[in-house]
């Protein structure tokens, strides 16, 4: 996938509510448009990398796009789960999202238990792959400086 790592930012919306209540973890989701303007060569699938909210600090992230065949979505979503815990909500502020790698296609389950299971994997393995060199680096980018409102003059 020559678009990664792929920058994006926008609105944090109200998503079907599944995440946190059904999975017990907490997903931030993006507007519909954001989700439409993702380069056609990024297929729906588990992927990772590096998310802020705000001007707040860069923390690892999974992100699922796609069409979450085990809810039979009819519109595709990109849901994003930070590995922080927030003391509150942050629906309305920017969420800024840098995806840097590919963890597996997109697939259904037959149970709740192993769409936890599967998505806790996911977390665990993409903790380790952002802890490489070059995935750390983009950690440092200067996408999430200017979100910080920083001017960046070259020192």
């Amino acid at each position: 996938m020559r678009s990664l790592p792929y920058f994006c930012r926008g609105q944090v919306v109200r998503g079907f509510g599944r995440g946190s209540k059904q999975l017990g973890i907490s997903t931030a989701n993006f507007p519909e448009q954001v989700v439409d303007n993702l380069p056609a060569d990024i297929s729906t699938g588990i992927y990772y990398g590096w998310a802020s909210v705000g001007s707040g600090d860069v923390h690892k992230m999974v992100v699922s796009i796609g069409w979450n065949p085990y809810y039979k979505n009819l519109k595709k979503s990109m849901e994003t789960h930070i590995m922080h815990t927030f003391k509150e909500d942050f629906y309305g502020e920017i969420l800024n999202v840098a995806i840097v790698g590919y963890l597996r296609p997109e697939k259904n389950f037959d149970s709740l238990e192993s769409l936890i299971s599967a998505i806790q994997g996911d977390i665990e393995e993409a903790k380790k792959r952002l802890d490489l060199p070059e995935h750390l680096k983009i950690k440092e980018d200067n996408f999430f400086q200017v979100s910080k409102g920083k001017i960046m003059n070259g020192h």
